[in-house]
């Protein structure tokens, strides 16, 4: 009788054993995969080496003329009125004479020596000057920023200057993981940036936006 009592006896706690070793296993596994979804968020979150970008315009820069500036062709003949024109989004100004002229992606003074040499044809006194009255650069600032919003500015403006226009980094941006967007040649190119140098005071070399920058602030995860 004895013996049938503990055979009964251990016969019910074979179920709690097995009961109890699945939770451990399902307990490692849930760590484990925990583990692993850490892992990817914190990969993914990592800053990676971009190549920067090439010719980043600057205060020294020669200027380029782009669609949404304001050139004014003030003319010698007094004949013609100056003309004060806004660049289409094809690259284009109407001027007397010529009709539609390419602008777009030239410098001031190479542009006036095109007017000079083909107004030689049809006014006595061929002398242009071309001035450019206003160049505004659109920049977006998105991602993980206070403001985000689409800047406009009429001087040179570094990365750093359009992140705190648009109100800084927020609490879950990250100063030093910051894309830089910007097409060349008809291709997308973007440079990851560290500004964090920057906010501590330290001597950095400063990187300049040019009209259609996208600038967007990744997360912080650390």
């Amino acid at each position: 009788m004895t013996q049938n009592t503990r055979q009964t006896w251990a016969d019910r706690q074979l179920p709690s054993t097995d009961t109890a070793c699945r939770k451990r296993e399902l307990s490692v596994s849930s760590c484990l995969l925990a583990f692993l979804v850490f892992a990817a968020l914190t990969c993914g979150g990592c800053q990676t080496s971009l190549p920067p970008l090439p010719n980043p315009p600057g205060p020294k820069t020669t200027v380029r003329l782009s669609p949404g500036d304001t050139i004014k062709v003030s003319y010698s003949d007094e004949t013609i009125p100056d003309q004060t024109q806004k660049i289409r989004r094809d690259g284009k100004v109407s001027l007397p004479f010529l009709g539609e002229v390419t602008v777009a992606g030239k410098r001031i003074i190479d542009f006036q020596n095109e007017l000079v040499s083909r107004y030689e044809q049809d006014l006595e006194k061929s002398e242009v000057l071309v001035t450019l009255e206003s160049g505004a650069a659109n920049v977006i600032v998105s991602g993980f920023v206070n403001k985000p919003a689409k800047l406009s500015f009429d001087r040179p403006t570094t990365v750093f200057q359009a992140i705190m226009e648009a109100g800084g980094v927020s609490d879950y941006g990250s100063l030093s993981n910051v894309h830089l967007t910007r097409i060349i040649n008809g291709e997308q190119r973007t440079e990851t940036l560290n500004l964090k140098p920057a906010i501590r005071g330290k001597p950095t070399k400063p990187k300049y936006v040019q009209d259609g920058d996208v600038i967007y602030i990744s997360r912080n995860w650390f």
